[in-house]
């Protein structure tokens, strides 16, 4: 009886409702699909007016076919790397899928870059950069065939201009997509890693890079290269900066200044990934995360899978914020993560093992912090031993198979670990999961007035086989306040806690977990001058360790997602070889206690208007008998065959140091037809500020 009055209440209900509620309303929660490829491409080439004079080139992929009084939404990417001549093939398949779906997709070249007028930025993120960002924004809004709303989105540098004009809050930008970004650019952007000096393949590039005259001409003239090639080499301004200060924070706002939905996606082998954590805890606007296993790529192009589209959850989050339809994504669990098995360290791997699993919020609400502690006999247990320490003698040159930064794929760890103090679990007699960031605790010593450590978190397989799972640098100076940098008291002990980069991986059982530190991280961070041993303490009331953010091997739910779909491609363009990773050599010379480590990648790129030919190379030298004298030697070559010209720039930077100084010298040549028409060179000699 009562089920029968229950289903006849329901039903006056919804028919009382069906009566009173506009139909919009009724269906608003019911999931829509996402924009379908109804459109054509039709490709526009155009300027955008800045209000001093200068103008912005756009590259516009429109939708076409469509009814000409139809309004479209803008999607945005704003970059300095060329968008005729450098990424214009890799720009295609992005914009062209969008604009397929209903999306005005708008690639602008930064103003002194690419086509675009003006003088170069004296910098990345400068402050010129981000107001013209500001009207390139407002123009998209503006345009006849804009319905007013307008999103940004790029991987590295367009996602961090995302990030950074979001802050802004342009009334137009109505939410943005930011892949492989942060925001914390003195301690993870690629100029100081962890807050400690970093010198690699994007130095010589950028600054050679930047000093390009504009395509499709190339023009010499006098105006032309005054405002490019006679720009300082920001490489420079950098090494200037050594310290956390308001150079490095002056495109920074507040995270919790955004009040647009931010869809960040990274991955667990990119070095800006820890961004995504502070992201989900501080923007207080919708949130969208996804991150996979993935180095610095999009997720669809991944140099190692398993690959997804991605393009596809775009349009559903551009649909939802820019056209106004409910497509579920937001009904949705927040975070996607992707949890990492146990693979071979191998920088060959084409698939790391794992799957997808969603998390209702971040942190994962049944995450349990367990800590391992070090102990004597190098042990690492959840338990604290007696009272000791360990002394480890500073080796300059250690740290050679660890990469570049806290990224990309590694070969086993154990070379590293031989000039590291290791502190290892017992084989697990169940697998463990963690998913976060795990948190290391240090207390140590230096023998010198300048010393940093390296913790990180592996995994040694029964045959002694080591992976690298994650890690962080701690620069003993920056102890306290990264913008205050003081000398160690030597032989005094110091706490030093950090959280290591963001990290999932299950260790299987019969696996041990292992702490390993060090003083050196060669050639990734630039070595400390002075000869030294630190020591380690542990055990009592020590709480030398690492804390492990662990999960329940089963999630509640796990997402799904299609596998990369075929895309348009830029016609007559052709590539060949390919600049990073390149090749890495690394040789030891054991009479003079010396390391060379030497990297080099070149590719080449058909145009049916220009053949160009990129070359690098970088090579790094240290001596473990005087660590204050290190040398980094870059050199870049740019060749551009253009109808019967032939331009050839060149780029050569050569960094060494003492105890005090550093010594800094690049020289900028333009060639044509084998001929110098140009020459810039810089020398300075730079204070050493507690790096």
């Amino acid at each position: 009886m009562r089920t029968l009055c229950s289903e006849v209440c329901f039903r006056l209900l919804v028919r009382l409702v069906l009566m009173t509620a506009p139909v919009s309303a009724l269906f608003a929660r019911v999931p829509q699909s996402p924009s379908p490829p109804s459109y054509g491409v039709k490709v526009v080439e155009d300027w955008i007016p800045m209000k001093d004079g200068v103008r912005l080139a756009v590259t516009l992929f429109t939708p076409a076919s469509g009814s000409p009084t139809e309004k479209f939404p803008a999607v945005l990417e704003y970059l300095p790397y060329r968008k005729d001549d450098g990424t214009a093939a890799r720009d295609y398949p992005t914009h062209s899928y969008f604009a397929h779906r209903g999306y005005v997709s708008a690639r602008v070249d930064i103003r002194g870059t690419g086509r675009s007028q003006g003088k170069t930025p004296s910098r990345e993120y400068s402050e010129q950069e981000q107001e013209d960002g500001l009207e390139v924004i407002d123009w998209l809004a503006h345009q006849p065939w804009s319905n007013g709303n307008v999103g940004m989105f790029g991987i590295s540098w367009g996602g961090f201009n995302s990030l950074q004009l979001a802050m802004r809050q342009p009334s137009a930008l109505k939410a943005i997509i930011a892949i492989c970004a942060t925001e914390e650019l003195f301690k993870e952007d690629v100029h100081y890693v962890d807050g400690l000096m970093h010198v690699d393949e994007f130095e010589v590039a950028m600054d050679l890079g930047q000093a390009l005259p504009p395509s499709p001409d190339y023009p010499t003239d006098e105006k032309t290269l005054a405002l490019r090639f006679d720009e300082p080499p920001w490489s420079l301004d950098y090494m200037r900066h050594q310290r956390d200060s308001e150079f490095w924070h002056a495109p920074e706002r507040p995270l919790g200044s955004i009040r647009i939905p931010v869809f960040v996606i990274g991955g667990m082998l990119d070095g800006y990934r820890n961004s995504i954590v502070r992201i989900l805890e501080q923007v207080k606007s919708p949130v969208k995360a996804l991150i996979g296993p993935w180095n610095h790529t999009e997720p669809h192009v991944a140099d190692f899978g398993p690959q997804i589209e991605w393009r596809d959850q775009a349009v559903r989050w551009w649909d939802q914020w820019l056209k106004d339809k409910n497509t579920g994504i937001m009904g949705e669990p927040p975070v996607a993560v992707y949890m990492r098995h146990w693979y071979a360290p191998d920088t060959n791997t084409k698939e790391v093992p794992g799957e997808w699993r969603s998390e209702p919020k971040w942190p994962p609400p049944e995450t349990e912090l367990r800590t391992y502690y070090a102990g004597v006999n190098d042990s690492l247990d959840t338990s604290k031993s007696a009272q000791g320490s360990d002394r480890l003698r500073y080796i300059p040159s250690a740290g050679v198979d660890g990469g570049f930064w806290w990224g990309d794929l590694t070969n086993d760890q154990r070379p590293w670990d031989a000039y590291s103090l290791t502190y290892d679990s017992q084989p697990l007699t169940e697998d463990l999961a963690i998913l976060g960031r795990p948190r290391v605790n240090l207390n140590v010593s230096a023998s010198a007035p300048l010393a940093d450590w390296f913790a990180r978190l592996c995994d040694v397989a029964p045959d002694g086989t080591v992976a690298l799972v994650t890690g962080v640098g701690i620069s003993g100076a920056q102890r306290d306040n990264a913008s205050r940098p003081a000398d160690l008291e030597t032989d005094r002990t110091y706490l030093l806690s950090t959280d290591m980069y963001l990290t999932s991986w299950v260790f299987s059982r019969g696996h041990r977990i292992r702490l390993a530190v060090s003083n050196a991280w060669f050639p990734t961070i630039w070595p400390t001058p002075y000869k030294m041993d630190t020591r380690l303490y542990f055990g009592g009331d020590r709480v030398t360790g690492i804390q492990l953010p662990v999960v329940p091997l089963e999630p509640i739910s796990r997402p799904h997602f299609a596998p990369p779909q075929e895309s348009d491609h830029l016609t007559g363009v052709h590539f060949s070889g390919e600049t990073w990773p390149g090749e890495w050599k690394a040789q030891r010379d054991e009479i003079a206690h010396s390391t060379r480590v030497a990297w080099d990648g070149s590719h080449s790129v058909d145009y049916p208007w220009v053949h160009q030919k990129h070359h690098e190379e970088l090579v790094y030298e240290v001596a473990d008998d005087h660590p204050e004298s290190c040398t980094v030697m870059g050199n870049a070559e740019s060749i551009y065959d253009i109808k019967g010209r032939v331009l050839m720039l060149r780029g050569h930077l050569t960094m060494r140091s003492d105890i005090q100084n550093f010594y800094y010298s690049y020289v900028r040549e333009l060639l044509e037809n084998g001929a110098i028409i140009r020459q810039k060179v810089w020398q300075e000699t730079i204070p050493r500020d507690h790096q």
